[in-house]
């Protein structure tokens, strides 16, 4: 590999005054290590989606994406079911697939590794749904048909209207901490509607499930102890209740790592999820890789053989 593209967020993390600084210097190491190396910086939502489909368009050999896990989704995004490389130098807040893979939460430390690393094929998530389009009543287009991929994790429900209200001031100033002060205040007045899930060829019923190709949630939290991102199925953590001092003890539990002993939660593999709306009190939403995607209903199934990833 010598041509590579570095596509890098400017303002990911919480501290990102000097991100541009640490993308240079870990340009300067990759370049020492005898790569070519373009840097492509992204200015506006799903950018880094372009950048990495056009460099595998434009015959680019390497693909290196520096920033969060929002960052790490746009660019899959751009070269799901390509053959070409993905290294990742970390730089957002929760880091989820950095964490996985055991890297260096620095991204010019983890540039020092790359000759390192070497290339696996994996599986990838992919959520399809449909999104209403705007237009004049009686009179506009029809349902739009969506499919993204992603890496790590997608929840349903609870933490997916966390991320539709959490305010940017928060996300960038506070990072994880301004998840969990939003999600308390979420506790206090989401209403917690119930959806159906079918996994495979069972069912189940919840309020808040996160399916997991990799192991860890918000990059800390151990929901599925059974999750692997180089097996193609999923991990699927499920909790029914609607009760706000049940969802109490959920969280308690998760941080003690208990959840799993709870007689209503439920871990379950399987290679497909349908998830289905049960409750009119408010829609369902789901975020994939800790960003917002859209409405349930929505399918999430294993794309197999989807993307070659750098690891140590």
């Amino acid at each position: 590999m010598k041509k590579g593209v570095l596509i890098y967020n400017p303002v990911a993390g919480r501290r990102p005054s000097g991100r541009v600084r640490e993308v240079r210097k870990a340009a300067a190491v990759l370049r020492r290590a005898g790569l070519e190396i373009e840097l492509a910086a992204t200015s506006r939502p799903d950018m880094a989606h372009e950048l990495a489909q056009g460099a595998v368009a434009n015959g680019a050999e390497l693909i290196l994406a520096c920033g969060g896990d929002g960052t790490i989704n746009e660019v899959i995004n751009g070269m799901a079911m390509s053959r070409v490389p993905l290294g990742i130098l970390p730089g957002g807040t929760a880091n989820i697939l950095a964490h996985e893979l055991r890297l260096p939460l620095n991204p010019v430390r983890a540039a020092r590794q790359f000759p390192r690393w070497t290339p696996r094929r994996i599986a990838l998530g992919r959520a399809r749904w449909t999104e209403a389009q705007p237009g004049p009543v009686g009179n506009g287009p029809g349902p739009l048909a969506c499919c993204r991929y992603y890496t790590s994790v997608a929840g349903i429900g609870y933490d997916a209207h966390v991320v539709h209200e959490l305010s940017s001031w928060l996300k960038y100033k506070l990072g994880v901490t301004g998840y969990v002060l939003e999600a308390l205040r979420q506790w206090v007045s989401y209403p917690f509607p119930r959806f159906s899930l079918r996994l495979d060829e069972r069912e189940r019923l919840a309020t808040f499930t996160v399916i997991h190709r990799t192991r860890l949630y918000a990059g800390w939290l151990h929901l599925a102890p059974t999750a692997d991102l180089f097996q193609p199925h999923f991990a699927v953590c499920s909790f029914p209740s609607r009760n706000r001092l049940r969802f109490l003890l959920y969280a308690l539990a998760v941080l003690a790592r208990q959840h799993l002993r709870l007689r209503d939660v439920s871990l379950d593999e399987c290679a497909q999820v349908v998830c289905t709306p049960v409750d009119g009190c408010a829609p369902v939403r789901f975020e994939l890789d800790g960003e917002l995607a859209g409405t349930a209903p929505a399918t999430f199934e294993i794309a197999a053989d989807a993307l070659t990833v750098l690891v140590p």
